[in-house]
């Protein structure tokens, strides 16, 4: 099947030599990185976290939130959901890769990776989100690759597919809950030490990963004979709500916990992104963009008038998009480590390499959801004709 990712009009391989370019200029600095050390990314001693890990936990959740159309299709009997459950998987597959070149550049130096191979420490987060990233990957490489060949066939689904499609559930949960492990398990990082830091990841997820999802559904009914359904994008866009308000649910109980309770160290992270703390305030524009965003995504997802026009949908997925990201992708790691536990406040500015690598690595994961996109569109526009 993956023949069909070799053919395609001016346009098609346009995009993809765009991606290309990204993806050697990130190369080309990740080289640079190489060679000279992690100075020169902004991280310091007291921010040790940066773009970096930021992208790996936003893409973590991206890559969860495909298993809100597997759970409706295979828990609930809800086939609507039949032909566009390989896009979710595909999504997923392109989010997990992007996540592990991320950590692969955060490290430095990439043979240090070995290390969690050869010296194993169950006891470690790290040690098991190793182990739940690259299984996720496996299984949707699995799940989605049989499944639409069995699709192009035109025959069923083997049940041994259906078992690691029913394994992918929990799955889901687990490396999105994994990764915030990662952060709640921090005792001196007092905007991290939060017992719902996991539900709050996953709301979070549950509503980025299926807005992209639609959004990304929109290009394909655009660019090719394929139409998922009306059907298919109102149900998708409901779920995006009831995720989102969750998230926003929860965003507002860390205020109240914070605040109520009136504990200095508590509240400062909060005060930092959201009002400026000390006269440091560089956060503040966007993380009161995103609540606001947050808040216009989910006003248009309640209302079925609203919800039900192509350009308002595609809107409130972008703004709920652009909102998760600015939480997880920015705020949430520079929050963490700003002010540090002694108080003090050391700012982080991204570089220019720093942040030419990441564009590379999102470059990367945008092919690989090109290829293959372009090989299940190619077999649903055959199950047309």
């Amino acid at each position: 099947m993956i023949e069909k990712a070799l053919q395609g009009s001016s346009r098609y391989w346009t995009w993809i030599g765009f991606l290309l370019v990204l993806i050697g200029a990130g190369f080309i600095s990740y080289l640079y990185q190489l060679k000279t050390g992690l100075g020169i990314t902004g991280m310091s001693r007291d921010v040790s976290w940066g773009v970096y890990i930021a992208q790996f936990t936003y893409l973590v959740g991206v890559a969860a939130g495909a298993v809100m159309l597997v759970i409706p299709e295979l828990l609930h009997g809800y086939h609507p959901y039949r032909r566009v459950v390989v896009f979710g998987e595909f999504l997923a597959i392109a989010a997990v890769t992007m996540c592990l070149l991320f950590i692969v550049v955060d490290i430095g130096q990439p043979a240090r990776l070995f290390n969690v191979l050869l010296h194993p420490t169950p006891n470690s987060i790290l040690f098991w989100d190793m182990i739940v990233l690259n299984g996720y990957l496996l299984i949707n490489i699995i799940v989605g690759y049989n499944t639409l060949l069995c699709d192009k066939k035109g025959i069923p689904v083997p049940k041994w597919v259906k078992f690691f499609a029913y394994v992918s559930i929990p799955w889901a949960f687990s490396i999105h809950t994994v990764t915030a492990f990662l952060y709640s398990g921090l005792p001196g990082r007092h905007a991290w030490l939060t017992a719902i830091m996991a539900p709050r990841f996953l709301a979070s997820a549950f509503a980025s990963g299926p807005a992209l999802l639609i959004l990304l559904l929109l290009i394909v009914r655009k660019v090719s004979k394929y139409d998922p359904g009306e059907k298919v994008l109102q149900s998708i866009a409901k779920t995006i709500c009831y995720a989102m308000i969750a998230n926003l649910f929860f965003v507002g109980l860390e205020f109240f916990t914070a605040f109520y309770s009136n504990i200095p160290s508590h509240m400062h992270g909060l005060e930092y992104l959201f009002f400026g703390l000390h006269g440091h305030d560089q956060l503040v524009p966007w993380m009161q963009t995103a609540g606001v965003l947050g808040f216009l995504g989910v006003f248009i997802l309640l209302i079925p008038p609203l919800r039900r026009r192509i350009g308002f949908l595609a809107l409130a997925c972008a703004a709920i998009i652009a909102s998760t990201w600015t939480d997880k992708g920015v705020g949430l790691v520079i929050g963490g480590f700003v002010p540090n536990p002694f108080e003090k406040i050391t700012e982080y500015h991204p570089t220019f390499p720093e942040i030419t690598i990441a564009i590379g690595i999102w470059a990367v994961g945008f092919l690989i959801l090109t290829v293959l996109y372009k090989v299940a569109i190619s077999v649903r526009e055959q199950e047309l004709n």
